[in-house]
């Protein structure tokens, strides 16, 4: 179970983001600096303990409409090798010393996590509070049946457009229900065929219910959605990401 710390950042994760935000295609920022506020979102575990996974939502107030953004992010203690790309930056933390940030669809831990929230072997937990369960946090399966078993072996592309990112993942199967509850399958676990393809919504947009999830197109085998306060302080619930066979 991650532990929260209630401590400085220097910078913080919203000035960092400040910096970033703007070089990202889906982001739809009008041409001067973002004005950002902290809006939801969610923890993850990993259950090796080293990774910090979070499912940020962050409103940028800046233009005529203000517009809500789901940036999960992973915190680490040491680059991640080959990630140069998705870094998103460094900060230093007041107990655990220099942090290094990434964009989660970058991060093998955390699409690992994020299916196993689909699957329900993980559980998403509150930004605040160590221990809590975030129950706003909802997942909507379509056919468990089809991806139940799979663990992430790898993540192959990450390709982002001006709504969200797509990540192709290549899976293996465990033969047993208790055995890989981490990053990815161990021990007897054989290739799967086909793999998955998760998708991860960033510019946020409401729905009305469950029946606008299920209406996610053809292939949807699960969606996870939560909750944000808009600029005006409001609450609502979006889709945050859908899961379908890779290629559908």
């Amino acid at each position: 179970m991650a532990v929260i710390h209630h401590t400085t950042l220097k910078p913080t994760k919203l000035e960092v983001l400040t910096d970033w935000l703007p070089g990202q295609p889906w982001f739809r920022g009008e041409h001067r600096p973002p004005q950002l506020t902290k809006a939801g979102g969610f923890r993850l575990d990993d259950p090796q303990g080293e990774v910090g996974i979070e499912c940020l939502v962050v409103t940028d107030r800046s233009g005529a409409v203000p517009r809500s953004y789901f940036v999960p992010l992973t915190y680490r203690g040491a680059p991640l090798d080959g990630a140069e790309q998705a870094l998103v930056g460094t900060t230093r933390h007041g107990v655990l010393g220099m942090r290094w940030i990434y964009d989660g669809a970058h991060d093998p831990v955390f699409a690992a996590e994020l299916l196993a929230l689909f699957q329900g072997r993980a559980v998403p937990q509150s930004q605040n509070d160590s221990g809590t369960r975030d129950d706003s946090v909802t997942r909507h399966v379509e056919d468990a049946a089809a991806f139940g078993s799979s663990r992430v072996a790898a993540v192959v592309t990450v390709a982002h457009d001006a709504q969200g990112t797509e990540l192709a993942l290549a899976t293996t199967t465990a033969p047993d229900a208790e055995q890989a509850s981490g990053s990815a399958a161990a021990g007897r676990s054989v290739p799967a065929s086909g793999g998955l393809g998760l998708r991860l919504a960033r510019l946020l947009e409401p729905v009305a219910g469950a029946g606008d999830v299920a209406a996610g197109g053809p292939g949807l085998l699960g969606a996870v959605t939560g909750v944000w306060r808009s600029g005006d302080g409001a609450e609502h619930r979006g889709v945050f990401a859908t899961l379908r066979p890779s290629g559908a």
